[in-house]
């Protein structure tokens, strides 16, 4: 049963074979739930030329935010900027090449590049610059715009429980685009809290398969939070 470990000793094997010019499609929304040191071991790497898929860029100082010092991105592919100055910065002055994409859509090219479908219609972004240049029919009286899937050369994911096989198990918010993230990866990385053996998960557990994970390590993580909320103590008190 050991050739069906997945488990690796090291971040550095964990991303082998990541090259310049690659496709990266990472979950994670904000800074919740996102491959915190996968990204840093991108970074290590000095990986270039990437395109990278993911809902939004970290904020300035952290997530794929680390990524833009070096300009290590070339395409980045997103639902909105987000809480990050360089991104913003890049985007405007044209050094970096951005594909703002509606939250849904994106999901949904994840989603259907794990299921083998290389593109949907959708009602959402008709009448909008994202329809542009792309494909538009009508079903049922209403129009559709068509969407091709993303399958990216490498996924990189946070779980927080898996098995050695690969199985996962995400935790409340963290269970955002990271499910999808990972059926959408010609290799997908996973990084976890913990991980126990094979049967210690009960099926019902399990939220992504392990036949969808080729590499899975574990780590310890920051867990930063862009910017925290809380009432006031008064109010917090009384209730």
């Amino acid at each position: 049963m050991s050739g069906f470990n997945k488990v690796v000793d090291s971040y550095a094997e964990a991303l082998a074979g990541l090259e310049d010019g690659m496709t990266v499609i990472a979950g994670g929304f904000g800074l919740c739930g996102i491959p915190e040191n996968l990204i840093k071991e991108i970074k290590r790497m000095g990986t270039k030329n990437l395109t990278v898929v993911s809902n939004n860029c970290g904020t300035t100082d952290y997530g794929l935010g680390l990524l833009l010092f070096d300009k290590q991105i070339k395409k980045m592919i997103a639902s909105y900027v987000g809480e990050n100055a360089n991104f913003e910065a890049q985007m405007l002055s044209g050094e970096l090449e951005v594909e703002l994409t509606p939250q849904g859509t994106l999901a949904e090219k994840m989603r259907a590049a794990g299921a083998g479908i290389p593109a949907f219609y959708t009602a959402t972004g008709f009448g909008t610059d994202v329809a542009i240049g792309k494909d538009v029919k009508e079903f049922n009286g209403k129009s559709y715009i068509l969407e091709e899937s993303i399958k990216g050369d490498f996924s990189i994911v946070k779980a927080w429980k898996a098995d050695t096989f690969g199985n996962l198990v995400f935790r409340k918010t963290a269970r955002n685009f990271n499910p999808l993230a990972a059926t959408a990866g010609k290799i997908t990385v996973v990084e976890v809290e913990i991980i126990v053996q094979p049967g210690e998960l009960h099926p019902d557990e399990i939220h992504t398969a392990g036949i969808y994970v080729d590499r899975l390590i574990q780590g310890t993580f920051e867990k930063r939070i862009e910017q925290v909320t809380t009432r006031p103590a008064t109010i917090a008190m009384e209730a």
